[in-house]
């Protein structure tokens, strides 16, 4: 090997040479194969380990710096060139736990795939004032188009629900927007989110990218919350929502005639084991027939009262269209008013304990009920 043998890095700065390498000791030239990667440095002879440390740095002088990063990271393992076992598994098991809280796809019992996840859909109910409840059921085809649409974006993207705010603009069309977004996991398939105030509002669940890129999956059908002094917090599990289901399907959205969208009704048959929604009327007799029929003999009896409510300061004296109201400790009231089928002046009067100070606050309401005749129609027009 001739000493005017060598290897230039950038710039034509000499690195490695053989004339050099020969200079220095065995025990040099041992710890700098081992620091390059050299393999079998360590039964090596000095005029082996020159050649050896040649031809490395030759072979990296024309590799990009991301792959001589890449091999330096590689020189740190133990002895002899394998990697620890051990070590080995745990970044395994870490690369596995982040896969699984990252992958929405439904499973069933066990962790695997559920048959019954055909297609992708999502729920959401309205479970009191303050909070709804989703559901979501997502097929691992869909992870995989996720997957493929967000490229490169797929590693540092997030699985999040977006809860979005129905609103009508001045011209009455229906717009959404997002106000929040819930960052959530995989090994779940749903999702309590508390909600501020009264809204109208759906949900969505999806993959949300670094660069604020979201691929959509599956979006819900659309619900009101109600006042929080309509309604008190409703069971949370399904083995607790017998009692309520009617409520729960109306305050969701299962009887409005602007929801266009099954998969409430198909959850709610499928948890409760039972149909939802009105009883399916028999079909009438043909036009012709109806004529000699006798009319309807069917009855509906509504009849309506009011709550008023309200605070003053402890120990007041309250009075609802002259009668005493109760006062509690705190200072709050509650008491139920008739609501008959007219317009009425009811005054509300709060007065201090000693009679030093006076508020009289007068609310007018009015019921108009209509009763409109019974008919009959065939159940394909319900």
């Amino acid at each position: 090997m001739g000493g005017s043998t060598g290897v230039f890095g950038p710039g034509n700065v000499p690195r490695m040479t053989a004339a050099s390498l020969r200079e220095k000791p065995v025990r040099d030239l041992a710890r700098l194969a081992k620091q390059h990667g050299v393999q079998g440095w360590h039964s090596m002879r000095k005029d082996q380990l020159i050649r050896a440390l040649v031809r490395k740095a030759k072979s990296r002088l024309g590799q990009p710096a991301a792959v001589r990063g890449g091999r330096e990271a590689a020189r740190h393992v133990p002895a002899g060139g394998q990697r620890d076992p051990e070590v080995a598994r745990r970044i395994a098991e870490v690369r596995d736990r982040l896969a699984q809280a990252k992958n929405l796809a439904t499973r069933a019992e066990g962790g695997r795939t559920g048959r019954s996840t055909a297609r992708d859909r999502m729920v959401l109910m309205v479970r009191g004032p303050h909070w709804i409840h989703a559901f979501w059921e997502i097929t691992p085809r869909s992870i995989t188009r996720a997957q493929a649409a967000l490229g490169q974006e797929w590693h540092g993207a997030r699985p999040v629900i977006r809860l979005l705010q129905m609103e009508s603009d001045l011209q009455g069309s229906p717009s959404e927007r997002v106000i929040r977004e819930i960052i959530v996991h995989g090994g779940v398939k749903n999702w309590f989110i508390d909600i501020r105030e009264p809204l109208r509002c759906r949900v969505e669940i999806g993959y949300l990218a670094l660069s604020g890129r979201f691929h959509g999956l599956t979006r819900s059908n659309a619900v009101t919350t109600p006042a929080a002094s309509q309604c008190d917090t409703l069971d949370a599990h399904w083995g607790e929502i017998v009692d309520d289901c009617e409520r729960i399907y109306a305050m969701s959205g299962g009887y409005s005639p602007e929801n266009n969208s099954t998969e409430l009704q198909e959850l709610f048959e499928e948890r409760l084991q039972r149909p939802m929604g009105p009883p399916a009327v028999q079909a009438s007799a043909p036009d012709n027939a109806r004529e000699d029929e006798a009319p309807i003999n069917f009855q509906l009896e509504v009849d309506a009262e009011m709550i008023v409510y309200g605070a003053t300061k402890p120990n007041s004296y309250v009075t609802l269209q002259g009668e005493p109201v109760k006062v509690q400790a705190d200072g709050t009231f509650r008491v139920r008013v008739e609501m008959p089928n007219k317009r009425q002046v009811i005054p509300i009067v709060a007065s201090s304990a000693d009679g030093s100070a006076r508020q009289t606050v007068v609310m007018a309401v009015e019921r108009n009920t209509k009763s409109m005749e019974p008919y009959g129609r065939d159940s394909g027009e319900w």
